[in-house]
């Protein structure tokens, strides 16, 4: 029986089998050195992870094997007492050279914790597997075997399933470059059979890894809604005297606008990232992606928001909200937004708007020439295409795997062969396209209080959106299956 409170497992496993990268999607942890080099991890080190400031379980990376043939010699000769044998192996070979990192990897062992074994399913099982295998089955600990390919060329998962049906209670393929959040539950709730006296434990581990997603869906949500918010009612005034030029400063100001919009995207899925603790390395994007695109330019517009059709529906049934289908016409070629707009930087643009200031003296300096204003935006298309971004970056974030360190092939991108809109909006049911028409009317106005509800829908229309199965950002028809 576990004598810990706090369920823990060792991650055991030969030399660059992929430990590390188990345990760090495991543990949503990107602290966790993973390296190539065979041997990297010379020290057990535990990962636990905490929910509301109270650790769950616990996952311990641990030295791969390195004598296993000679371990097991000693496991069959000893002859006392079968529930301490990890115990007196430790005691009797930790000042011995040819031990040291086998004493190292069974303490976690000793001290009660559970076994998962990590195998890489696309090489053949060798002898030193099968003394591994044996040595873990002496220690009469509850444990788990894990295929992790590696490798997607060859494929010996059958040779380790058989294999590992002799010697562990639970099997399961597990790519930890790859695993989503579901994935990750499902051995969760495998390692509930491992033990019976385990199970309550994990029950408990189980639940609050559910409650802990949907209270990060909930966050995301109210994050995308007052990112929407922002910009649908963001606006940039500048006042110019006569004698500036006053296409120059237009220009400075149109930049302006753009800048500050780019950054309120930027910081809002930056939070994103962070809510779902990746906070050490970047999450990278396919070669092609329209994330990589800038908010404005024409990929961007291309691939995502709503079709020519679909936004004029969108508007009808808005009630015609003003300013709503400004050359739609153009929506739905590849336009970046002023273009789209009809012509930002253009006199009588819907975005750019200034009007005359009375001259008049300040302290005996005479004062005067124009204000000029850029937005709010009133097209709904921009709406959706700012939706779609945030939950494409979600979807990439969310099927980041931890373990992963960059991309082994390039994905495929948004565009398909046809030309046709690729992002979640365009493929929304028309019950929630309503409630975003809704916001995007109220939004133009002034009533707090309607504003407040219309923020309300939205925010919980993304949230039943993010709870549902999100395809894989390698393209649309890739489930991740996201469930919690």
């Amino acid at each position: 029986m576990n004598r810990n409170p706090v369920p823990e497992f060792a991650v055991l496993g030969h030399p660059n089998e992929g430990k590390s990268s188990v345990v760090s999607t495991l543990t949503e942890d990107d602290s966790v050195i993973i390296s190539p080099t065979p041997g990297e991890t010379r020290k057990c080190r535990s990962f636990p992870v905490f929910i509301d400031e109270k650790e769950m379980i616990r996952f311990t990376d641990t030295p791969g094997f390195q004598v296993p043939q000679k371990s097991l010699e000693w496991f069959r000769k000893y002859t006392g007492p079968a529930n301490e044998i990890v115990q007196r192996f430790i005691l009797e070979n930790k000042n011995t050279n040819d031990f040291q990192d086998e004493c190292e990897l069974f303490s976690p062992i000793a001290r009660g914790a559970g076994i998962i074994y990590v195998a890489d399913g696309s090489r053949p099982v060798r002898r030193d597997d099968r003394a591994e295998m044996e040595i873990l089955r002496l220690t009469a600990r509850p444990r788990m075997a894990i295929i992790n390919s590696k490798d997607k060329q060859a494929d010996y998962s059958e040779d380790w399933k058989h294999e590992f049906r002799k010697n562990f209670n639970i099997i399961r393929v597990f790519n930890a470059h790859n695993a989503a959040y579901t994935e990750r539950i499902a051995l969760l709730t495998s390692l509930r059979g491992i033990d019976q006296e385990w199970e309550a434990a994990l029950d408990d581990v189980i639940a609050a890894f559910r409650m802990d997603w949907s209270r990060r869906n909930h966050l995301t949500a109210g994050l995308i809604t007052d990112l929407l918010t922002t910009c649908l009612t963001f606006s940039t005034t500048l006042t110019i005297s006569g004698r500036a030029s006053e296409d120059e400063e237009k220009e400075r100001l149109q930049n302006t606008y753009k800048k500050e919009l780019l950054a309120f995207e930027k910081k809002t899925h930056e939070k994103i990232r962070k809510l779902f603790k990746h906070n050490v390395f970047h999450i990278e994007f396919p070669p092609h992606s329209v994330l990589t695109e800038d908010l404005f330019s024409e990929k961007t517009w291309q691939l995502l928001g709503l079709t020519k059709g679909e936004l004029v529906a969108a508007a009808a049934a808005a009630g015609g909200a003003a300013g709503a289908i400004i050359d739609v016409a153009a929506a739905g070629h590849s336009l970046g937004l002023f273009a789209a707009i009809g012509g930002a930087f253009g006199a009588g643009s819907a975005l750019l708007g200034s009007r005359k200031i009375a001259r008049t003296k300040v302290i005996g300096l005479s004062i005067g020439g124009y204000q000029i204003t850029v937005g709010p935006n009133r097209n709904m298309q921009f709406m959706y295409i700012l939706l779609d971004r945030a939950l494409l970056y979600y979807s990439q974030v969310v099927n980041w795997a931890h373990g992963r360190r960059g991309y082994p092939e390039i994905q495929r991108d948004m565009l398909n062969m046809k030309n046709e809109k690729q992002g979640f909006t365009s493929r929304m049911p028309n019950e929630s396209k309503q409630v975003f028409q809704f916001f995007f009317q109220e939004m133009q106005k002034k009533d707090l209080i309607r504003q407040e509800l219309a923020r309300k829908k939205v925010h919980e229309t993304i949230k039943v959106f993010l709870d549902g199965p999100i395809p894989r950002s390698g393209g649309p028809g890739h489930q991740s299956g996201i469930d919690p």
